[in-house]
């Protein structure tokens, strides 16, 4: 557990359960949003474990302006909405520019800031200010004990509503790394933590298209050290047919997979608590 709870929705975060984070990398269509949420549900249900519903409006770290990046936002706020409308899911979405904060912060529970944006002051504060839970994607260029400097710029505005989410390191040779001390550091700030386990597979320079763009050999072995080490919740894009996404096409989970996945991930965290007590 962490020392510091945020409420997301029904869901705590930091709380004895494992929370899961999870969705399509980008919104495509209604149809597919709530397939992925009604798959969802079901797990939720099944392994009592909270689900925040996770999806894209916009991608804009695309390497080719040729890529899908979303259906943009107002629609993708329609879509989410419906989600949430639907199954009760609280939501998570990313923004890139502070003139998004407002309207997704009427709909959405949880301000993603994306990895390569953690460090824009004028972003996190703006998103800070609505009182929302901040999700802060740790960047693939910045040491794990640095991420106190994001956390202070939400703290300057009285928002203590933090996670801190994990997604490896990059040291410009188009791979990740990740490195079991970052969950270490991250957790002495005593928000929650949160293990992005497909994100930590993808090879940049490789379209997400090409099977050679992820390595999802590695999912099980990523996701298990990460739970081992001690974090609060996973991140796993899921999608009812991986190979067609429109994003992350090579490391997003299909989603008739994910229960099967977190079945040793629950254990380990079970195993974890018990560790630490």
């Amino acid at each position: 557990m962490s020392e510091k709870k945020v409420q997301v929705g029904n869901v705590v975060c930091g709380d004895d359960p494992l929370f899961l984070i999870s969705g399509p990398c980008v919104i495509e269509t209604e149809k597919i949003a709530l397939e992925t949420a009604e798959t969802l549900k079901r797990v939720s249900e099944e392994l009592n474990i909270p689900v925040i519903y996770k999806s894209s409006f916009q991608k804009d770290n695309r390497s080719s302006v040729d890529y899908y990046m979303g259906p943009g936002l107002d629609e993708g706020l329609r879509i989410l909405q419906k989600v949430k409308d639907v199954f009760g899911f609280p939501l998570l979405t990313d923004i890139h520019y502070p003139e998004q904060v407002k309207p997704v912060a009427e709909v959405v529970d949880v301000l993603q800031i994306p990895a390569y944006l953690v460090m824009q002051t004028t972003l996190t504060v703006e998103s800070a200010k609505t009182g929302k839970a901040i999700n802060l994607k740790h960047g693939q260029f910045l040491a794990p004990e640095n991420m106190v400097k994001p956390v202070a710029k939400v703290e300057s505005t009285g928002n203590r509503n933090i996670i801190l989410t994990e997604r490896g390191y990059t040291f410009g040779y188009n791979d990740l790394v990740v490195d079991p001390r970052s969950f270490h550091h991250m957790r002495e700030t005593g928000y929650p933590v949160v293990f992005d386990i497909t994100h930590s597979i993808r090879k940049y320079g490789i379209p997400s298209a090409d099977p050679a763009g992820g390595a999802r050999q590695y999912l099980g072995v990523l996701g298990r050290a990460g739970v081992a080490a001690g974090v609060d919740g996973v991140f796993i894009e899921t999608h009812p047919c991986p190979n067609e996404a429109l994003c992350d096409a090579a490391s997003q989970m299909d989603m008739t997979e994910l229960r099967d996945f977190m079945l040793p991930l629950l254990e380990l965290h079970e195993t974890e608590l018990k560790y630490r007590k």
